[in-house]
């Protein structure tokens, strides 16, 4: 099959051990970035295997009705940014490895890091020392802090796990299912959204966007929180009101934010609001991206490819597709 792979950056899926999973396959790799529909028709117009790097290429109708050879679409996770109903209509197979059982860890490793580095001012200090100045601020200690986990998922729980064993109280918020089987394990839950905001220390983020999701956090609960305290997210921006967290970073509540995620991406433009902010530490989405993790997710990802190929398509997010008669001719 003609594959091709969007968005790799850096050229680093050719590297891995998991990329001789498509031997016998012609690949061609894109490492910059295309928003253009025609553009993106133009490049992928012999493409029949499409391999997406999680939502850095939206996938819209128009696109697709320009692409009459792609016959599969295989990618890790979740797919807001593709149209499923014009794959199906299309005849586009559609495999995405929900990967139930197992937590990003890397995810999780980032956010901690983001809460340390936020915590203790740990970008601002090193940027200042190398500019010459000996120390610009204090930080604080976790230690006895009430770290918040809205979302208990499977990166939540983790999450939840390192502020137990930095000594935090860890409180959470979620919905009703998530909040028993956080009490299950061990872990009280708020009396309420707006008593979470308030008493938390450090509100970190773990939430899906689906439609109930999308601008969960409200401006007003942004005001509920301490101005010492300190919002994460490495979930999904649009799980934040739009426009709101900057606006509570100026107006002082929350005190800081550490964001590894935006509302558009990739972010080119250093004048954003948040990358001006003095009390916001921001990285470029990157939460998934460590040799591990792209180990992890590409070998579930080409799996999908070679089982096509042999004609069994696994993780098929819209099996109506399969009886479509565009797919049958392309068999």
């Amino acid at each position: 099959m003609n594959v091709s792979i969007l968005d790799d950056y850096f050229d680093t899926l050719g590297t891995l051990p998991c990329f001789r999973k498509l031997d016998g396959h012609a690949v061609e790799i894109w490492k910059d970035h295309v928003d253009d529909v025609e553009a993106l028709a133009d490049r992928l117009s012999g493409t029949e295997a499409l391999v997406l790097i999680r939502e850095r290429t939206k996938v819209s109708a128009p696109l697709l009705e320009r692409l009459p050879k792609l016959r599969l679409i295989s990618q890790r996770s979740v797919y807001p940014h593709i149209d499923i109903d014009a794959c199906t209509r299309l005849g586009i197979v559609v495999s995405s490895d929900m990967h139930a059982g197992t937590p990003s860890y890397a995810a999780a490793e980032l956010t901690w890091g983001l809460i340390l580095a936020a915590m203790r001012q740990i970008p601002q200090q090193a940027a200042a020392l190398k500019s010459g100045t000996w120390q610009i601020g204090v930080g604080r200690t976790l230690r006895g802090l009430t770290l918040g986990i809205y979302g208990y998922g499977r990166i939540g729980e983790t999450v939840a796990g390192y502020g137990k064993a930095f000594g935090m109280k860890v409180l959470v918020w979620a919905r009703e299912r998530s909040r028993e089987r956080a009490q299950a394990d061990g872990y009280p839950t708020a009396s309420s959204k707006e008593s979470f905001f308030e008493t938390c220390d450090v509100v970190s983020l773990h939430m899906r966007l689906v439609p109930a999701t999308r601008g969960i956090v409200t401006s007003p609960d942004l005001a509920r929180m301490k101005p010492t305290a300190l919002l994460v997210n490495t979930s999904r921006a649009a799980l934040i009101e739009p426009g709101a967290l900057p606006r509570a970073l100026e107006q002082g509540r929350p005190g800081m934010a550490a964001v590894d995620v935006f509302e558009e991406e990739p972010v080119r433009d250093a004048r954003h609001p948040l990358l001006t902010m003095n009390n916001a530490v921001c990285t470029p989405h990157i939460g998934y991206v460590t040799q591990d993790e792209y180990e992890i997710q590409f070998s579930d990802i080409f799996d999908q490819i070679t089982a096509f190929a042999a004609g069994k398509p696994v993780n098929v997010v819209n099996p109506a597709v399969l009886d479509s008669p565009r797919l049958r001719m392309q068999r």
